[in-house]
């Protein structure tokens, strides 16, 4: 990983994967929509609520993945000092935070209809509204110090800190009695759900996938090209 820590080799990498990714992505989510939408089954016990479900848990799935990506990036660089992996954990953030936010809100919207409220102190919900602060401390830290070595070294303790929260969230139905039902795609002994409401979660889960992969690698981009233009911009005022 260390040789595209170079930003020339980065951006060659980025330009090759990006078309790819940009467009995987499109077509998942049309697909997975459409599916979810019009296509699959109600629920015998949900009916038409059930449909949130397409967006809410890819968006919850996102959330922990992109989190964890942002931890891997905070060990690559405070310990081998990885030139990217600081960029990396910065151009996540943000999206992460709109996945965590974006499965409060869905969730809330399925939560009416199934339990009679839009929000109640479940051990899920309340994990994932911790999670949701997390990914707001890191974006705040981030960009609290004007030497933003200091920033971003203070994010990425608190990015590790804060996996102590993932399995909370994660084994949270096994742990306590919540309103949330036990796992039904990812088991031990397979999946419980019926396959017609299975294949479109899945695609729509690649395609939320595909979009984060889409938008870091722009991200990143972006903070490579203003970082070099705030160089060239330091070296012409130095040579005047």
């Amino acid at each position: 990983m260390h040789r595209f820590a170079n930003p020339r080799q980065f951006t060659k990498l980025a330009d090759a994967i990006l078309p790819w990714t940009a467009v995987g992505a499109g077509l998942c989510l049309i697909v997975g929509l459409y599916l979810g939408l019009f296509a699959s089954p109600a629920d015998y016990q949900q009916g038409e609520s059930v449909r949130i479900m397409y967006v809410h848990v890819p968006s919850a799935w996102m959330a922990l993945f992109v989190y964890m990506v942002i931890a891997g990036a905070s060990v690559a660089a405070l310990i081998w000092r990885h030139p990217l992996a600081d960029l990396a954990a910065k151009a996540s953030a943000p999206i992460g935070a709109a996945f965590a936010f974006l499965t409060l809100v869905t969730g809330s919207l399925w939560g009416k209809p199934m339990w009679g409220a839009w929000w109640v102190w479940d051990a899920r919900l309340t994990s994932m509204l911790v999670l949701f602060f997390l990914y707001l401390g890191h974006i705040s830290l981030m960009n609290a110090f004007e030497d933003q070595a200091r920033g971003n070294q203070a994010a990425a303790i608190l990015a590790l800190v804060g996996v102590i929260n993932i399995p909370i969230i994660k084994f949270s139905v096994d742990w306590w009695s919540t309103l949330h039902q036990p796992a039904s795609v990812i088991r031990m002994d397979g999946p419980s759900i019926d396959s017609s409401l299975l294949w479109p979660l899945l695609v729509m889960a690649l395609g939320f996938k595909l979009y984060y992969v889409s938008l870091v690698l722009l991200r990143i981009k972006s903070e490579l090209i203003a970082a070099r233009a705030w160089a060239l911009g330091l070296a012409r005022t130095q040579t005047t």
